[in-house]
């Protein structure tokens, strides 16, 4: 299979931190002759995952600690329709609401997203918000924050009613 120097030259190469974390774990279990428990408390993994990660090692070899791909769902709207809505929010200049995505979907295919899953695709598709949203909608003018800045010595006046209470109290 492999030898310890071939694993430590991968672990060294290897940009993924969690498939490095991986090889660390086979290094320590097959060539340093841990137990994995011991391995996953000094890890500070749960036993699981290390028996999760030596299994798939074990069957697979180096390759098997990478992730696998995620299919994911399939699209509900076919292909070829996917791509025609693409092309029409491409070939207009003035951008689109997610609003006025939704009414092209349903119109087009009949099926409705909701408008997070819209957002989505068109961040999926390459599309930008042309124009940001507002996130604080009553912000305050310029002017209003000077004037509403205090000066250094308002913070440090004392107050001459307690004095004067002081002394009408005595």
């Amino acid at each position: 299979m492999y030898s310890k120097n071939e694993l430590i030259k991968l672990y060294k190469k290897e940009t993924n931190p969690k498939v490095k974390e991986r090889l660390l774990f086979v290094i320590k279990v097959k060539y340093d002759n841990i137990i994995p428990a011991y391995a996953c408390d000094e890890l500070h993994r749960s036993r699981p995952w290390g028996l999760y990660w030596w299994d798939r090692f074990s069957t697979e070899g180096v390759a098997g600690l990478k992730n696998k791909p995620k299919s994911g769902r399939n699209p509900d709207i076919p292909k070829e329709i996917l791509h025609e809505i693409k092309n029409e929010l491409a070939s207009i200049k003035q951008g689109w609401t997610t609003k006025q995505v939704k009414d092209l979907i349903i119109t087009r295919s009949g099926i409705k997203y909701h408008f997070t899953h819209i957002y989505r695709l068109m961040h999926k598709w390459g599309f930008k918000q042309k124009v940001p949203r507002k996130v604080h909608v009553n912000t305050a003018s310029k002017e209003e924050k000077e004037d509403f800045k205090k000066q250094p010595e308002r913070y440090w006046i004392l107050s001459n009613n307690k004095k004067k209470k002081k002394k009408v109290s005595q």
